[in-house]
């Protein structure tokens, strides 16, 4: 009798799903997992604070050219809007993953959506340099909104591509209660 493969979970004859950024280790959530959760949560915050510090800094030369008497006006327009878009990027953020918990994607529309976002990610990195010109006035509040998004998906409990590749596992495993009745 051949042993089973250390990737196949226990009790099922089909091998655990390979997730991005989580590999296998989503199945059993031991420390592998958490550390890997850990290291995309300290990559997510240095990333937020590099892009809030590029932010400030480009909201700072174009805050230099208004006169001093718009600069507290303006100033105090960007925290309010600040305060504002921080909310609602962790509110939008929350509410699109309750709606991908209830349609959870399997572990191939898991792995075909990361490969278009990387096909697109040229092209957007293209545009956005383009209008980070733009939205230098206001790039205080767009980064609040980014940070209010990460934040929300970093401190969720299980992430919508675990709930769907247990159910797809569920569904296309012979676990022990179908091998018992064969």
């Amino acid at each position: 009798m051949a042993s089973r493969a250390s990737s196949e979970a226990p009790g099922y004859s089909v091998p655990v799903p390979d997730l991005p950024r989580l590999g296998r280790t989503w199945y059993r959530r031991g420390a592998p997992y958490w550390l890997r959760r850990a290291r995309t949560a300290v990559f997510a915050v240095l990333a937020m604070a590099l892009f809030s510090l590029f932010a400030l800094g480009l909201y700072e030369g174009v805050r230099d050219l208004l006169p001093s008497t718009v600069r507290v006006v303006w100033d105090g327009v960007q925290v309010a809007a600040s305060a504002v878009a921080l909310v609602w990027g962790g509110v939008a953020q929350r509410r699109e993953l309750r709606e991908a918990l209830l349609d959870p994607p399997d572990p191939d529309r898991v792995l075909r959506a990361r490969r278009d976002h990387e096909r697109r990610v040229p092209g957007r990195i293209a545009l956005g340099r383009a209008l980070v010109l733009l939205a230098a006035p206001v790039m205080p509040a767009f980064a609040a909104h980014v940070v209010g998004r990460l934040a929300v998906w970093l401190t969720v409990r299980e992430y919508p591509s675990e709930v769907g590749a247990r159910r797809w596992l569920e569904a296309h495993a012979a676990g022990p209660a179908a091998r018992k009745g064969a």
